[in-house]
Formats: structure tokens, sequence, C-alpha cells
């Protein structure tokens, strides 16, 4: 009976597996086993490809290959030194074989020693016979390199050599965008349809780069394209409906989105997105719905959290808000924008203790608006904290002396503190500064905007000078 390749690697495969289970030894030639360990390097199985590398060279201990892949192993496991010692050997025996000069370069960019890799590269790239791997490996050590222009042009290089190779397409798009290129990348992108009519992978990064330059017309039109090209690309009709959401078709774009949850499992992109869609049509119950289906879909999207948080927030539900903020808080911690929003609702809810915790942790995360640190600081008077709001302004005017905000103030706080010299010299201080926030006295220090000598200090501002 004549088997065909891929019923005689099913078979060499199904050989070896009963070999391992039953201890037998099986003899297989050099190829077979060249076939069984690519099939378990594909599937990600370490332990069953190293065990088939070294049954291959009990059997075959001369074969370079094998060796090779033995080589890979070290390399898997960092065990570089033993992988470059035996590539060394094998350069002996073969001074003309790519692949020796591809793993070199790959210890050497393990090591981050890309330009050295590149010339390993290099060489591999004069004496191959199919260049296309080798030029992606170079294109990659330059990326490793952050050269972004010779990386672009070695990935072109690979697209030459194989229009089918999107992703090498995808990384000439990558460099055109980190240079900010979006223009060159367009015109790139329309000479590669030019011969390749219905590339979706195309039409769909061509419509990316349009979106960029807010182009949204285009962007549509080439993302359209994408989906007659491929009815079945998923990521056409996402960017599709974004671009319908910039262009306000919120229906369109729910249409679109809703496609892509009829193509695969739904995503929490998605779902958002429909979400969003139907709030801004004025549709709650549905936007809620959504978002629900969302984090049911996800539990751990924050962004699907913030939006049901917002959402009740606007309704002005402060205790739904607040359980949502504190699952956005949970899944990212260090987000400044979700400890702002977590410390105004506990405000408007008067957890005075839990909101000056959501600022203090805004300005530890390296948020130091003006309206973060005033809004500790009264939260910090509220609690009856004097000196701490006073420590909190001192620290804000290492970022914004003389604020008429801080200063009014730091006046209150140091009257409070029983500090009257320093309370003259901030409120002196402030008037000179902006009298018409004195207001910040009479509403949070209303016993000492009542005192007689601050009542003079105003009056003397407000005297006409002679």
């Amino acid at each position: 009976m004549h088997l065909g390749p891929e019923e005689h690697n099913n078979f060499s495969l199904t050989r070896f597996e009963s070999m391992l289970q039953t201890n037998d030894v099986y003899f297989f030639d050099s190829e077979e086993f060249e076939e069984i360990i690519h099939h378990y390097l594909e599937q990600g199985k370490m332990a069953l490809a190293k065990k088939a590398t070294r049954l291959g060279l009990e059997q075959h201990p001369s074969s370079t290959n094998l060796k090779l892949f033995e080589v890979e192993m070290y390399i898997f496991e960092n065990e570089l030194d033993r992988a470059e010692k035996l590539l060394d050997e094998l350069y002996l025996i073969e001074q003309f074989n790519e692949d020796i000069f591809i793993q070199k370069a790959n210890i050497l960019s393990r090591r981050d020693q890309h330009k050295k890799a590149i010339e390993l590269l290099e060489q591999a790239l004069e004496i191959t016979e199919d260049p296309l791997d080798v030029l992606s490996l170079i294109g990659m050590e330059y990326l490793f390199l952050e050269d972004y222009e010779n990386a672009k042009g070695y990935f072109m290089q690979c697209v030459e050599e194989d229009t089918e190779d999107y992703s090498a397409l995808y990384n000439v798009v990558y460099c055109f965008e980190f240079l900010e290129q979006y223009e060159q990348a367009i015109v790139y992108l329309n000479d590669f349809l030019n011969s390749q009519p219905y590339c979706e992978v195309a039409w769909h990064q061509i419509g990316k780069q349009y979106y960029q330059l807010k182009d949204y017309n285009k962007a549509l039109a080439a993302f359209d394209f994408a989906i007659i090209s491929d009815d079945r690309f998923i990521g056409a009709y996402l960017e599709k409906g974004k671009v319908l959401e910039k262009l306000k078709h919120y229906d369109e774009a729910i249409e679109s989105y809703m496609t892509t949850l009829g193509l695969d499992d739904p995503t929490s992109f998605a779902l958002l997105r429909i979400g969003k869609c139907y709030e801004k049509l004025g549709n709650e119950e549905m936007a809620l719905q959504f978002y629900n289906k969302c984090v049911s879909e996800d539990a751990l999207l924050d962004k699907a959290w913030i939006a049901i948080t917002d959402f009740y927030l606007r309704k002005k539900d402060y205790k739904k808000a607040l359980y949502y903020i504190d699952k956005a808080v949970g899944i990212d911690a260090d987000n400044v924008l979700y400890w702002k929003r977590y410390a105004k609702i506990n405000k408007k809810l008067q957890n005075f203790e839990e909101a000056e915790h959501g600022y203090r942790r805004t300005i530890e995360l390296g948020n130091y608006e003006i309206d973060t640190w005033l809004s500790r600081c009264d939260i910090l008077i509220e609690l009856g904290e004097y000196d701490a709001a006073r420590n909190n302004l001192l620290q804000a005017t290492e970022f914004y002396p003389e604020h008429p905000e801080i200063e009014f103030r730091m006046a209150g706080l140091c009257f409070l503190l029983q500090e009257t010299n320093k309370a003259q010299f901030h409120l002196v201080n402030a008037l000179h500064l902006d009298s018409e926030f004195v207001m910040i006295l009479e509403i949070l220090f209303p016993e000492v905007y009542r005192l007689k000598l601050v009542q003079e200090l105003i009056q003397n501002h407000q005297k006409p000078s002679v």
C-alpha cells in the first residue's frame, strides 16, 4: 500500500508514540525523526520534541539536521553556551549550511547582540536558496534595534518574495505606523493592491491608515472592500464599526458589530461598542443590557466596568456607580482616572475617608493636577485633619507656587492651627494674587472668615490706594 506524504507522517508519528508507550525500539529514518520533531515543536510539546531528538541522534548520530534540532532545544532552555559549542562543531563539517548561521544569529539575538546577529543572517542570505525566512529574521533584528526604516525594507523584500506573506505585510505597515508615515503607508498599500486587488488584509490595513488621518469616508470604503474580499473578516467589521461611530452613524455601527457576533464567539470589544452606540442613541435599556453582556463575557475587561460606572454617574445613581468603580479599580489599581472617579463618587456619597484615599492614590500615581490637590485638601478639612491638609498643600505648592486657591486654604488652616502670623502672611498673599477667591474662606472656614482680624485684612485690601 502506497501512503501519501501526510499519511506517511501520521503513520510515523503513530509508530513513534506507540514506541514510547510500549518501550519497544523502532527504527525511523532521519527524515521521519525530523518530521516528528517538527510536529511536536509546532504543537508546543517541547518534552516530546526533546525526546524525539535524543532518540533520533541515537539512531543517526551524524545527522546535521537532528543536531540542529538539538541546538534548538538548547536555545529554548537558554543553554546558549552548549548550543554555541555544538554549532561550532557543525560549522567545521558544513560551512555552507544556512541553518548554522541562523541558529548562531539566534544565540546572538538572545544575548542582545543584534548587529552581530544581522551580520550572520546576511551571510545566511548569501547561501540560502529560500531567502524568505532569513529576510524576515533580519527584519526582526532591526525591529529589536528600533531601526524601523531598515526593518521596513527587509519586510518589504519578504512581501516581494511572497505576496501572501501577510505577517511580513503587517510588519511593513507596523513600521510605517511607528514612524507616523501614514500617507507613505497608503501609497505602498495601493501599489500592493494594484497587483493583489482582492487582498482583504491590505484593504484592512489601508483603512486603518485613513482612520489615523481622520479621513473616515475613505477608511469606510477600504473596510467595505476588505469585507467584499472576505465577508467573514471579523477585523474589518470591527474597524468599520469604529469608523461609523466617528461618523455618528450609530445604527449602522451596531449592525457592523452585530455581524461579528454571528461569525464567531462574541468578543467583549464588540459588546462594549454596541452598548456605547445604544447609549449614544438614547436607548439606555439596550446599552445597559450589552454592558452587562460584556462583563459576563470578560469579567476582567475594566473598560466595560467603567462604561457601566459612567452610565450610573450620568444618572446620578452614586451607590451603583460605586459598586462598578470598585470592580474597575480591582482590575487596574494603577489607573489614575479610575481612582479619580472612585474619589469623586465617594465624595458624593460623603464617604470622606474613602474619597481621601482615592485622591491620595491619584497623587501617588503621578497625577498632579491642581484640582486633585485641592479636592484632597477639602476632604481632609472635612475630616478635621488640618495638619495633613496643610502638608498636602505644601506639596502642591511645589507644582503650583503662588496659586490663590492654595493660599486662601493655607490661610484658613493656619488660623485654625493658631499660627496667626503665618495665617496673615498667606491671607495677604492670597488677596494680592486674586481676591475673588476670598469666598473659599467663607465656605470652607466660616469661623475664620468671621474673625475681626480677617475682616480687617480683607477690607484693607479692598480700600483704594491713595
